[in-house]
């Protein structure tokens, strides 16, 4: 590590009085040994491994690495692992601060390194996805001749916010998220270890379970939460941080949710899925996520009116016409009233018949045209108001529907290529089932039967 003079100053001070650091910090683990899940990612001759020394290195040596998850399950703390315990020089940035000059310094720094004392340099990139494409090409040559191996975290998908190029020269890591035993451990942990709170006091078993519950996952929230229910009661005299006392203290448990971020598209995709699976009590929470989060209510009324064609379609009818009136309102009214609409329409569509019918149909007709089965119009049916299409037989022999009975004349309207193609397949779902009906009959007719 290589802290500017502020930086080791707040360390030199954290040092002589460690309750200055908030219970998060002071209890990040020391060793591999002491981090809490991620055990797929700790095995032995596992990269991480590898990076603090344990393992072979020259040719074998280990490679830059992709941290990916949610905040709070312990990319940051893997990255303070490592530069703890490995023996090669150890430089930090963020991709908040940093840019293209900090990135070349640290690259510069590390040739110099390398070639003046043979120390290797891992550089650790904290928060890569806010790095523009320019500031992630600036990091292509250190990775690629192994200047700098590099360490970078990012709670985005990365196939969509690191450059493809920079992607296939690292092992891209995906970190699990912390399970309930995880984060028990790790509050317990917390409770009895010197680091932490060393006995002050304890922690009763319903407001444990409400910690876990409230953290979502989150170690550092989880800690944090700890940390403010334990002061709540010392500061009231209590031995034990009991349930009435937390809730006191932690008034409501952040929204696991970045409507910038990747759980942005998680979210909208498992309220979709639950409208399509008709269960109306999971969309009203994904709805609800999805608001309390900030989201802009014009982007949720967009996606209820797809689903509305895509999942329900013809049978009912009425859904995109609901879906659509929604957007309308919402567009209108806003938060907070728009939750209300949002709420109408998504318990609608959730409630509905479904049919996928008329989104598998126009997949299928686009799939032939695709593969080049358009062919020419039937010459009856092309345009002959224009002079000379008589004689080129355009429009000559067609039917006019109106004239016949039923409004239906057997004669051909699809080309050669793909007469007799079956696109639309009816549901017998709700109001789906009279077009089912509808539709075998019209068939019939127009092949004269």
């Amino acid at each position: 590590m290589e802290p500017d003079l502020f930086t080791a100053a707040a360390e030199d001070r954290q040092e002589k009085d460690p309750a200055s650091s908030p219970l998060a910090v002071r209890m990040r683990p020391r060793t591999l040994d002491e981090v809490v899940g991620q055990q797929h990612l700790l095995k032995p001759g596992s990269p991480l491994r590898r990076l603090v020394g344990e393992g072979s290195g020259g040719p074998a040596g280990p490679s830059s690495v992709i941290l990916w998850g949610p905040p709070g399950i312990g990319k940051t703390t893997l990255a303070y692992v490592v530069s703890q315990a490995t023996k090669k020089r150890f430089v930090e940035l963020s991709a908040i601060t940093a840019g293209v000059k900090e990135v070349r310094a640290v690259i510069d720094g590390a040739r110099r390194a390398s070639g003046g004392y043979g120390q290797e340099t891992v550089l650790f990139l904290d928060e890569i996805h806010r790095f523009s494409k320019a500031q992630q090409d600036s990091l292509l040559p250190a990775v690629e001749n192994r200047w700098v191996t590099l360490v970078a975290a990012t709670t985005e998908n990365p196939y969509f916010s690191v450059i493809s190029p920079l992607l296939s020269r690292s092992l891209l890591l995906t970190l699990q998220a912390l399970t309930d035993d995880d984060l028990r451990g790790l509050l317990r942990r917390a409770l009895t270890d010197e680091r932490g709170l060393g006995g002050a006091v304890t922690l009763a078993a319903d407001a444990e379970a409400h910690l876990l519950r409230i953290a979502g996952g989150d170690a550092r929230r989880a800690l944090t939460a700890l940390e403010a229910g334990a002061g709540a009661a010392i500061a009231k005299g209590e031995a034990e941080i009991g349930l009435q006392t937390l809730e006191e203290t932690v008034d409501r448990a952040a929204v696991k949710y970045d409507r910038d971020g990747d759980q942005h598209y998680d979210v909208a995709s498992a309220l979709i899925k639950s409208i399509r699976g008709s269960d109306v009590d999971a969309t009203l929470h994904y709805l609800a996520r999805m608001i309390e989060a900030g989201e802009d209510p014009r982007f949720i009324a967009r996606r209820l009116m797809i689903s509305a064609s895509e999942d329900i379609g013809l049978a009912d009818p009425t859904a995109l016409q609901t879906a659509v009136a929604g957007a309308q309102a919402v567009a209108m009214i806003g938060f907070p009233e728009a939750r209300i609409t949002l709420s109408q329409v998504a318990i609608a569509l959730a409630l509905a018949p479904k049919s996928n019918a008329a989104y598998l149909a126009i997949d299928a007709a686009l799939a032939d045209v695709r593969a080049g089965l358009a062919g020419a119009v039937p010459a009856h049916l092309r345009d002959g108001h224009y002079k000379g299409a008589e004689k080129l037989g355009h429009a000559q022999g067609y039917v006019y529907p109106h004239d016949l009975p039923g409004g239906v004349a057997a004669q051909q309207y699809a080309p050669d290529a793909v007469q007799g193609k079956r696109y639309y397949e009816p549901t017998r779902y709700g109001a789906e089932a009279r077009y089912a009906d509808v539709v075998e009959r019209v068939r019939q007719r127009l092949k004269g039967e």
